[in-house]
């Protein structure tokens, strides 16, 4: 396993993998060499195939204040090529945690600024506290939500992503909720022992099953039917059928006993 200096990364025996933004004293923000050890990170994630699923925190009191201050001074010194490959870095880590096979959950405390919005748009779901606070501030200092804004759209749709991208207003977990950026949110008090619930929920589900579907949501998109979808979804179907997990869940299921994947009981 990697050592890493800016996240940490730890998998369990049941299959979670949850990887940490660990900059807790700059509160999270992310700079070059975060997001380069956040794609390594997501990387050694897609090689594992027993992971089930991933969760995304941050260490300490906030989720992540955004890109880091130092990082952006030194970017607004660069020159238009430099600042275009710092950028498609960005973009990479975006469409890499987007795109990773696994489902993915955010669970977010405290802050979540700028380009964290991205990152929590980019996973699966997200969950959060009731007190936790969201700004989208890049037009508070002349910048833009740029390579976020795909996925800003998706999780919240476009006239709230319009909304808060253009009035950089702060707003807190129940209107994250309202708008989707968050599934669930909850007292802050009771966030942990509701990540419980979720991740018993996930255990209990085959991880083959819930990689397939990932992929077959992230091929229909907006669910608009074409001849090459209908025929992708009665192949997706088709093999999850056959597949030993599919097998067994059905098996399972018809003889009225757990399937092979959940532990046994206590």
């Amino acid at each position: 396993m990697s050592d890493y200096q800016t996240i940490e990364l730890e998998f369990t025996d049941n299959g979670i993998a949850t990887l940490w933004l660990a900059r807790a004293d700059k509160n999270n923000a992310f700079n070059a060499l975060m997001i380069s050890e956040l794609l390594q990170a997501l990387d050694e994630v897609a090689a594992d195939e027993t992971v089930r699923f991933m969760l995304l925190r941050g260490r300490g009191n906030h989720f992540s204040a955004g890109a880091d201050l130092e990082w952006m001074r030194d970017c607004a010194a660069l020159d238009y090529n430099a600042n275009l490959n710092d950028a498609r870095e960005l973009a990479q880590l975006m469409a890499s945690l987007a795109q990773l096979k696994v489902p993915t959950l955010a669970v977010v405390q405290g802050a979540a600024f700028g380009g964290a919005l991205g990152l929590i748009s980019c996973c699966d779901m997200a969950i959060g506290a009731e007190e936790a606070t969201f700004c989208l501030s890049e037009v508070r200092i002349g910048l833009l939500p740029a390579v976020i804004s795909p996925y800003l759209v998706q999780a919240m749709g476009a006239r709230a992503a319009r909304r808060f991208a253009l009035t950089a207003e702060r707003f807190h977990g129940e209107r994250a909720r309202e708008v989707g950026l968050l599934a669930e949110c909850y007292p802050a008090a009771e966030l942990e022992d509701e990540l419980l619930q979720w991740l018993d929920r996930l255990l209990q589900n085959s991880p083959q099953a819930m990689r397939a579907t990932k992929a077959l949501l992230q091929e229909v998109k907006q669910g608009e039917m074409s001849t090459s979808l209908r025929r992708y979804t009665e192949a997706a179907i088709a093999r999850i059928r056959v597949s030993p997990e599919g097998q067994e869940g059905l098996n399972a299921f018809l003889q009225k006993r757990d399937p092979a994947w959940l532990p046994p009981k206590p």
